[in-house]
């Protein structure tokens, strides 16, 4: 006698089926996923309920890790299993997904690229609004409406655990020493028209850019209302880091803020001349006079500061320093074989101007510096004054090459200032930010036009 496909079916594996069966049925829909990553035109049932989503535990759900099944380490056709948190590829017959269904009794996965949910071993997709918040989580969405309430928003997040976050003010765990990537990001978290830009992918989705899209996703998860925890784990922006770096700079803030905003601005550029969020916000121009060479002017995206020899003034003003730029004040460039005398003078000031104080030379110069939390005035030659508000101040704990990376940053609805370190965030009072050991800065210029707040 021919035997059917149900007598062919191994008996453990049909007797789920049969186990599992639920009865409420929608129309079929179309499927084109399959188990490596290739279109397949094939049908699924869509059932608005299944008797397993109790079995769902939020808990142990983590999308922050790359996503490559966990017996293959394939990135193609990717599944979470929404019962232990572990990645598995593809859902047919074959698939480790489908053999995790059955060796392990989890029945509900969820793709990490279409966000369907499916239950296996059946197969089919499961459609319930009590999923939306894993969806959310895995990606978060913005609308224009609420890129307005941002920064207008008091409302505190609560945790899966209990504990209670503010959106965009949320810890980063720091992976192998990366608390220099930490507080870059958190530093350009601050930026309106920067964050709002990757909060929506649509103004980016042309880019073939990885690192673009990581930076695009953490920003999301930053801002995300709907976590399930108050940190966020940067690994994937790591990753995509790593792989577009080379390693081209230290363990230092002020050298990944400049590769990042330049590598950034590169990979975002449509044409060789264009411009991009990353010079709409950073870039100034600066005019420079050298001995016995003609007059010329150059962008810039960071204002190198240097700071008197320690231990002679133990303390000195931002605005003393800053007077290296109005074109008068003389700066010895020194070289093995002569030294240069150089003047520069701002002649177009940034929407968004980042300051680096150069603290490490040989050894640390601990010299103090003053500066103002609000109403930095400062002049170029497009307009008689600027007015700024620092709205993130990053610092280095201890000697060189010990210690660790802090930064304080302005939560701008309630008009306080909070301290992060890595997964710490703590609220800090004014006097702290301005008595620390300032390394770099983002100041933000007032009276921005609301046409700028894209």
């Amino acid at each position: 006698m021919m035997k059917t496909k149900r007598q062919n079916t191994p008996y453990y594996e049909d007797q789920l089926l049969k186990k599992h069966r639920c009865s409420a049925l929608v129309p079929l829909d179309k499927d084109e996923d399959n188990d490596h990553g290739f279109a397949r035109n094939r049908t699924t049932e869509i059932r608005r309920d299944c008797p397993f989503l109790y079995t769902i535990n939020r808990q142990v759900l983590d999308f922050d890790f790359e996503k490559k099944c966990s017996m293959s380490l394939s990135n193609f056709n990717v599944y979470a299993c929404m019962v232990c948190g572990k990645y598995f590829q593809g859902r047919g017959r074959k698939s480790h997904a489908y053999n995790h269904s059955l060796e392990a009794g989890h029945h509900v996965y969820i793709n990490l690229q279409t966000e369907k949910v499916y239950c296996l071993p059946e197969g089919y997709e499961i459609c319930d609004p009590s999923l939306e918040d894993v969806q959310h989580v895995l990606n978060p969405k913005f609308n224009e409406d609420q890129l307005e309430q941002l920064d207008t928003n008091r409302q505190w997040s609560r945790a899966l655990d209990g504990s209670y976050y503010l959106p965009g003010m949320v810890g980063l765990n720091n992976i192998q020493d990366t608390g220099f990537v930490n507080v870059t990001i958190q530093s350009l978290m601050r930026v309106t028209p920067l964050r709002n830009f990757f909060l929506i992918p649509e103004n980016y989705e042309d880019s073939k850019s990885l690192l673009v899209h990581r930076f695009g996703e953490l920003t999301r998860k930053i801002w995300h209302a709907r976590n399930f925890q108050r940190k966020v784990s940067p690994r994937e922006f790591l990753e995509a880091v790593k792989e577009a770096s080379k390693k081209l700079f230290r363990s230092d803030p002020a050298e990944f803020m400049s590769w990042l905003l330049n590598t950034l601005h590169n990979d975002l550029k449509r044409t060789k001349n264009s411009s991009s969020i990353i010079h709409q916000c950073f870039q100034g121009e600066l005019e420079v006079a050298k001995d016995g060479a003609e007059t010329s002017r150059m962008p810039f995206l960071m204002l190198g500061l240097d700071l008197p020899p320690s231990p002679i003034n133990p303390q000195v003003s931002l605005l003393d320093i800053l007077k290296k730029f109005d074109g008068e004040s003389i700066t010895e460039v020194v070289r093995p074989d002569h030294v240069t005398k150089m003047r520069y003078r701002v002649t177009r000031l940034p929407k968004y101007l980042i300051l680096h104080m150069r603290r490490f030379t040989v050894e640390k110069n601990p010299t103090l510096v003053t500066f103002p939390l609000k109403n930095l005035e400062l002049k170029d030659d497009e307009r008689a004054c600027a007015t700024y508000d620092l709205i993130a101040n990053i610092v280095h704990e201890c000697k060189p090459g010990e210690g660790a990376h802090k930064v304080f940053v302005q939560h701008k609805s309630q008009k306080l200032w909070y301290a992060m370190q890595d997964i710490d965030v703590a609220e800090a009072l004014p006097h702290t930010v301005a008595l620390s050991e300032a390394y770099m800065q983002i100041h933000e210029q007032q009276q921005l036009d609301s046409e700028q707040q894209v």
